[in-house]
């Protein structure tokens, strides 16, 4: 394991609260890559042990982000918090960078636990995540996984299996065009060995053109400008490997969320472009269909957040994220 290089100063795209102490922390995955993560710590923490959450997104982010400001919030609201960037993203380790797995980015929350487990601040029986944007489905397919995940939030979530074969609302759900996807990755991993490098696919397209679609102009409010932007996010900036998504084509995520047993809450915008994947989740862990409304289902919930889109559950710009609904839920399912 390489020793990380981690930066000191404050430089995250939200305000520090001055009801926590900040400081950096790592970590290492069963694949021995070293994670780099932000721990957020209430300042009225005195001594013995509190419950913890462990919170990684969206996908193409890094910890200065999104995951950083859940992280803050909820450490103003008495857990141990930790933010972190996922394996070859942001300061942590493994090489090369810009590469996506679903396997190893759900090993990367399981790390996170393994660690919060054996830290002298946290109760080790009182402990969950939050997965925003693709690392929802992360979090979910990491619930599915370790027991000790005790309650799972995943907000504005993305099964990114899903939408890499299919497409957007199953637009690309056909043998011949999942066969050309495959064609064009295994034509440029070639065209990659040859050349020694990896060709970046873009991060979030700047200049915007005019017919953009609403939600790629939302993303471009968020990560090409001073509300969102960070220069370790591959969505600020050049994106991932053209290659970095290549498995997600045949390793589906959330295969066994049926048999997830512990309290899961999905949250999403009314108005979301991806609405249906926190839709589908919910029916994968419950059998049940719904869509528009929320529904809950034993300890499964799915939370629509009436005029809210994707990009809103980033931030608190619209000031519509559900803190106290997700303060509440942790607080009752980490007893």
């Amino acid at each position: 394991m390489n020793t990380l290089t981690l930066t000191q100063e404050w430089d995250k795209t939200f305000p520090k609260s001055e009801l926590v102490n900040h400081s950096k922390v790592t970590f290492h995955n069963r694949y021995g890559i070293e994670i780099a993560a932000d721990m957020y710590v209430p300042i009225s923490f005195a001594a013995g042990h509190l419950p913890a959450v462990a919170v990684s997104g969206p996908f193409g982010a890094v910890k200065e982000q999104s995951s950083g400001l859940y992280a803050q919030h909820m450490a103003e609201r008495g857990f141990i918090a930790i933010a972190f960037d996922p394996s070859f993203t942001g300061e942590s380790g493994g090489e090369p960078r810009r590469m996506a797995s679903p396997d190893i980015n759900t090993e990367d929350f399981l790390a996170a636990v393994d660690f919060l487990s054996t830290c002298e601040l946290v109760d080790p029986d009182r402990i969950g995540i939050i997965g925003i944007c693709g690392f929802g489905g992360m979090a979910v397919n990491a619930a599915a996984l370790d027991p000790r995940i005790k309650a799972t939030v995943a907000s504005t979530m993305y099964d990114m299996s899903k939408v890499n074969v299919e497409g957007y609302f199953a637009s690309e759900d056909t043998p011949a065009q999942r066969m050309e996807k495959r064609k064009a990755i295994a034509a440029q991993r070639t065209e990659d060995y040859r050349s020694g490098s990896y060709k970046r696919a873009g991060g979030v397209i700047d200049p915007l053109p005019e017919d953009a679609p609403w939600f790629v102009k939302e993303y471009h409010a968020y990560y090409k400008t001073d509300r969102g932007y960070h220069a370790r996010s591959g969505n600020s900036t050049d994106g991932w490997n053209v290659i970095g998504c290549q498995s997600f084509l045949n390793q589906p995520l959330l295969c066994w969320a049926q048999e997830i047993e512990n309290p899961v809450l999905l949250i999403h915008g009314e108005k979301a472009h991806s609405r249906y994947f926190s839709e589908y989740a919910f029916e994968r862990m419950t059998g049940k269909h719904v869509e528009g409304v929320s529904a809950k289902e034993g300890n499964k919930e799915l939370l629509i957040i009436p005029g809210a889109s994707h990009v809103d559950l980033y931030d608190d710009k619209a000031g519509v994220i559900p803190f106290d609904t997700i303060e509440s839920f942790f607080k009752e399912n980490l007893k």
